[in-house]
């Protein structure tokens, strides 16, 4: 590949929507850019620890190495895996937006409750700092355009600095719809809110406005502009409030 592979081709990558040459082609790019390899295999296993954590199936193993023949010895283990994945993956990640969902706290038939993902994003990246962020601002208006390169048109980041909160670092998330993102805000003393966007699966079902919790959690969920969002917050602490008031002003 003379040029690098554009970011919906290393994310159809990962979510193993590329066939034959275009594949192959990543997959070379991939192994002569180790940095960038380390990358992506950070966002298969961040897919692949939300999918464990939100709908019950396993981790599937990675061993480290992205070398083409290693990635195609694998392919067919992945593929058979995906399948088991696909219904929990699409309702989790993606479709959302049943009527019943409104109401704080109420799950679906299928047990899976709304943003679960966002809530599961942010206890790895604010709680148990487990995944590093992609992105860690260094001048104003850095992280708006980072949103705006992965998701067109989405709502703009909600200004939460009037309540002490300033963004922090951002980090992409990858589901079997496209690329998801969150961004971190903190305050001085170390409380959190994420922003949580995702796209709405191949059927565009849309969220309705409603919250709930779970775990200590909170989250906070809207659709506009063809996009999922969240803020998600612990549920006992100001930071609700403020996380509320940003729903608010977006909708």
């Amino acid at each position: 590949m003379n040029t690098p592979p554009s970011e919906h081709d290393i994310h159809a990558y990962v979510d193993g929507h590329l066939d034959g040459e275009q594949r192959d082609a990543v997959e070379r790019y991939l192994a002569r850019h180790p940095e960038r390899a380390a990358e992506v295999r950070g966002w298969q296993r961040d897919a692949q620890r939300l999918r464990a954590a939100i709908g019950g199936t396993h981790v599937l193993p990675d061993n480290g190495e992205l070398h083409p023949t290693a990635v195609r010895s694998r392919r067919r283990q992945w593929r058979m895996a995906r399948v088991s994945l696909a219904a929990a993956a699409l309702l989790c990640l993606g479709l959302g937006g049943f009527g019943g969902w409104q109401a704080r706290g109420l799950r679906s038939a299928s047990g899976i409750a709304p943003m679960a993902d966002a809530m599961e994003a942010y206890r790895m990246v604010a709680m148990d700092r487990s995944v590093r962020p992609d992105l860690v601002p260094q001048r104003e208006g850095e992280m708006q355009h980072w949103l705006d390169t992965h998701f067109e048109h989405a709502a703009r980041l909600p200004d939460l600095s009037g309540a002490g909160f300033h963004v922090v670092g951002g980090r992409l998330f990858a589901t079997d719809q496209g690329p998801a993102a969150m961004v971190l805000y903190e305050d001085a003393a170390g409380h959190a809110i994420s922003f949580y966007v995702r796209p709405p699966g191949p059927r565009h079902h849309l969220l309705p406005s409603g919250e709930r919790t779970d775990g200590g959690l909170m989250a906070q969920y809207w659709s506009g502009e063809g996009y999922n969002y969240a803020m998600v917050s612990r549920d006992d602490s100001e930071a609700a409030q403020v996380a509320a008031q940003a729903k608010a002003r977006s909708i």
